[in-house]
């Protein structure tokens, strides 16, 4: 039969099947857009079950790939169309249960007619070639800049995995997976099962594996290429670990192994299922477009965030170990139960961010990593929980394309917030007997949020309905401040007031907190007690409170058990700005200091008082993690100077000029203390603006000058060479050119490309917006890097040069671009001013254009919240 022949037998049926429909079982096709909707995605999964991928791949390492695809699976209801994703691909067989046939294919999925389906088992084969992409979805190719070796690797989270072969692409169409491989012989594959042969064949090596157990297609994975590998087999389960050649020597392979042998033992013991898959690879990948994915077996993990050229510091190895626990928990939470749908999504993170945070804290030498998630996480978290646009932790996705609409730090850090929260509420035994019951029961399987909720809640024999609608149905952060007053320096009467985010969000939570008093002392501050309390509603007294000694200052969330912004009262706010350095509780120091920082943003602290504040007691910090969070503040604070230049421009100068100083200061002393010394060089080089300073970096790059112990590595001279371009200085294109000889590895070429980008030439500026505006051939990174790079915060005349540009043109990027384009885009170059201008036009933008993506229009909601802070800041800067 030919193919003309057959597309005519498969017409006669599509229709014949149309006619017989009935009005009580209504057709309902898919659209054509290149995203199923979970109403598809679910009318999908009731029809189709015990899926088996038989997956045949031939790789050459060049742009193209050629595959084939079998798929086996039940069809409980044959009397309908079905439809099988596969994505820009050049269909060259077609066969529905051995008949080939013409493929019904619009370059995203293919339409199965109903007539040449059976209901119970099928059979569907489909050989295809397709070009690897360059985006870091789909199987993604990179060619290294340093040899010219090819690398692949692939990423398919949300819905991608049809970009490398035909198949149901949904999160609860769990299936199990067969792979056969031809590649170079001197490659490696990697998925999720170790393979079970490699034959050498002639000039390539044919790899199979054995079948996965079921998983979603999110989940399954290959790579391939000349990856360098390391292997431990010390421990209870076989780890690889493997990276691009040219960049092994920046990968130190025993702190990889001592974290993930550390996380495997904690991780099987408190689930109380061994772990789920039979080897544990690790995979450096270039492009990536996240910090790591927790594909089954085979987690990848992005190079630019975990390659050193010289020793990490503790804040690295803190970072390296805590993204190993989070996706390690992934493997039991997300790849062995996974959820139903994309909604589900924050809680496979929030859970992994929770469960890392914990087994780094417990099973790694970072006993503090719960107050580097106060510090970084969560202060995220409350930042965008105080955004127009926040949203519920759970909340509905209508598409594939939405999956990451709300992924960000609500998804991951409120949620391991309200997680912790439960835990203190609930009990640490009582919350881990409900994660156990939860995995137990849904093992290989697809579960709901209120699965999981109600695992928990049998645990504890109690109904956490209330606490779901409260914490996970409802957004925005709640914000508590005490009252109290004394008689005879007793506590006469204590109240804890919780007020709501906004009129919008009008929840008011029950939380359980500890209420920390503390009273002056010559040499420091004295804890005189905590006490638990539940707080509801909008005042909660605690009369237990009342008769203890009258404090200077009451911390209502300490430990931080609660997710809640805490409003200090003035009696308290007062002893924390000027005894900070008698603190001696690390974690209550970050606290108050955040606290601080906070004040500054809501309007009742100056922005000259809190760096005063910041340059008198920072000097005396000696907590390594506090010294980064308060740091980090300077760079905030550094930005919103900016933005408002050129008016407070005398006292900009002088602060920015002071916090140089006391960072080159800090340098010098902590000359014997490797990790301090290069957070406060950081530092200096960040603030470096005098020409003092910058001709003392021209002087450390060229060796006419050094400082005791500073190792002036790779990493460094790029973080100074950057700067010197930035600022235009006279010798910064003589380093340009001198580094990006020397280094020329895919990081050398991005650090290279960051220092062009950000040089002060408003021509070059515009001609580097048009190319990532119009370009399509330019990798994704590189034009992420461009991003990035483009306008600094100083640069804010050149930036307003474009402005009117990047507004006028967003609308048709966003409609071309495609999400992945845009996250980057919207965030990096929506233009800013700190002027009640640049509200009014972004604004405007937002009611004249009415087809932004709702990423992008977020976007915009929050840059013009973002511009009304700035104003605040600057109305409260005293003169």
């Amino acid at each position: 039969m030919n193919l003309f022949h057959t597309a005519i037998v498969v017409l006669l049926s599509v229709l014949l099947t149309a006619c017989n429909s009935t009005p009580t079982q209504p057709m309902l096709p898919r659209d054509a857009s290149p995203y199923i909707s979970q109403q598809s995605a679910a009318l999908r999964s009731a029809r189709v079950s015990d899926v088996h991928y038989d997956l045949d791949f031939t790789l050459t390492g060049e742009a193209t790939f050629s595959a084939t695809t079998k798929i086996r699976f039940h069809l409980n209801d044959a009397s309908k169309a079905l439809t099988l994703d596969l994505s820009q691909a050049t269909i060259e067989h077609f066969s529905i249960n051995g008949k080939r046939l013409y493929p019904n294919y619009n370059n995203h999925f293919i339409t199965l007619p109903a007539g040449v389906l059976t209901s119970g088992e099928n059979t569907i084969e489909v050989q295809f070639t397709r070009a690897h992409s360059t985006n870091g979805e789909g199987l993604h190719r990179f060619v290294d800049p340093v040899d010219n070796k090819v690398y692949l690797y692939s990423h398919f989270e949300p819905a991608a995995a049809q970009q490398m072969f035909a198949v149901f692409d949904q999160p609860d169409l769990k299936a199990h997976y067969t792979l056969s491989v031809t590649a170079p012989k001197e490659w490696t594959v990697i998925s999720a099962m170790r393979e079970s042969a490699a034959t050498i064949v002639g000039d390539n090596r044919q790899w199979t594996f054995p079948e996965s157990p079921k998983l979603s297609p999110y989940n399954f994975s290959m790579h391939a290429g000349p990856y360098h590998q390391w292997t431990d087999n010390s421990g209870k389960y076989p780890l690889r670990l493997f990276a691009r050649q040219s960049v092994a020597e920046q990968v130190t392979p025993q702190d990889w192994f001592t974290y993930t042998q550390q996380g495997l033992t904690f991780f099987d013991d408190y689930f109380g299922i061994a772990y789920p898959f039979k080897k544990y690879d690790q995979v450096l990948v270039p492009d990536f477009l996240y910090g790591a994915m927790e594909n089954a077996a085979a987690i990848t993990y992005s190079e630019s965030r975990f390659l050193f050229n010289a020793a990490m510091t503790a804040t690295q190895k803190e970072r390296l170990a805590g993204v190993i626990m989070h996706e390690m928990a992934h493997q039991w939470f997300g790849n062995l139960v996974t959820m139903k749908w994309w909604n589900g999504l924050w809680l496979n993170e929030s859970f992994a961010s929770f469960m890392g945070t914990l087994a780094t804290s417990e099973a790694t030498e970072f006993n503090y990593a719960w107050r580097t998630f106060y510090a970084k996480n969560k202060q995220s978290a409350y930042h965008l929980d105080s955004q127009v646009s926040t949203h519920p932790i759970e909340v509905p996705v209508a598409t594939t394309q939405n999956a990451f609409d709300n992924i960000d730090a609500i998804t991951y850090s409120k949620g391991a917030s309200a997680l912790n929260q439960l835990n203190h509420l609930l009990g640490e035994k009582t919350f881990q007997k409900g994660v156990q019951n939860y995995l137990k029961q849904y093992s290989y399987q697809n579960a709901t949020l209120s699965d999981f909720i109600n695992s928990l809640g049998k645990a504890a024999n109690t109904n956490l309905t209330t606490w779901s609608q409260q914490w996970l149905y409802e957004a925005g952060v709640n914000s508590i401040q005490t009252s109290f007053s004394c008689e005879n320096d007793r506590i006469s009467q204590f109240t804890i007031k919780q007020t709501a985010a906004s009129s919008a969000l009008p929840t008011l939570r029950e939380q359980r907190v500890q209420i920390g008093l503390f009273t002056k002392g010559r040499n420091q501050l004295h804890h005189i007690m905590s006490v638990p309390v539940t707080y509801r509603g909008s005042i909660t007294k605690v009369k237990n409170l009342v008769g203890m000694h009258c404090p200077d200052l009451v911390y209502p969330n300490y430990q931080d058990w609660g997710f809640v912004k805490v409003n200090l009262d003035p009696v308290s706010f007062n002893t924390a700005k000027q005894n900070l350095n008698l603190v001696q509780e690390p974690l209550l120091r970050s606290m108050l200091w955040q606290s601080l920082w906070d004040s500054v943003e809501d309007g009742s602290l100056s922005l000259n008082d809190y760096i005063g504040t910041v340059l008198v007691n920072l000097p005396k910090e000696t907590d390594y993690t506090i010294v980064g969070q308060v740091l980090s503040s300077l760079s905030k604070a550094q930005q919103y100077l900016d933005s408002m230049a050129p008016s407070n421009q005398r006292f900009a100068t002088q602060a920015v000029r002071a916090i140089e100083q006391m960072s080159l200061r800090k340098v010098m002393e902590y000359s014997e203390q490797r990790d301090f010394q290069r957070r406060w060089f950081s530092n200096f080089v960040a603030f470096a603006r005098s020409k003092d300073a910058l001709k003392h970096i021209d002087s450390l790059l060229n060796h006419t000058a050094s400082i005791k112990g500073l190792e002036v590595d790779q990493d460094l001279r790029w973080l100074m060479v950057s700067h010197l371009n930035r600022y235009d200085h006279p010798s910064a294109m003589y380093w340009l050119r001198k580094e990006r000889t020397a280094d020329t590895s895919d990081s050398g070429q991005k650090a290279a490309l960051a220092a062009e980008v950000s040089r002060p030439d408003a021509l070059k500026k515009r001609q580097w917006l048009t190319r990532i505006q119009q370009e399509t051939n330019l990798p994704f990174s590189k034009q992420r890097t461009i991003m990035a790079h483009l306008y600094p915060s100083e640069q804010k005349a050149l930036s307003n040069v474009t402005a009117q540009q990047r507004l006028s043109t967003l609308a048709q990027l966003d409609k071309n671009k495609g999400p992945v384009f845009m996250r980057s885009y919207a965030k990096l170059l929506i233009p800013t001013d700190c002027s009640y201008a640049s509200v009014s036009a972004l604004n405007d933008t937002l009611a004249r254009v009415t087809s932004l993506s709702d990423g992008t229009a977020r976007a915009i909601k929050e840059t013009v919240q973002q511009e009304q802070k700035c104003l605040l800041i600057k109305s409260k800067m005293s003169h």
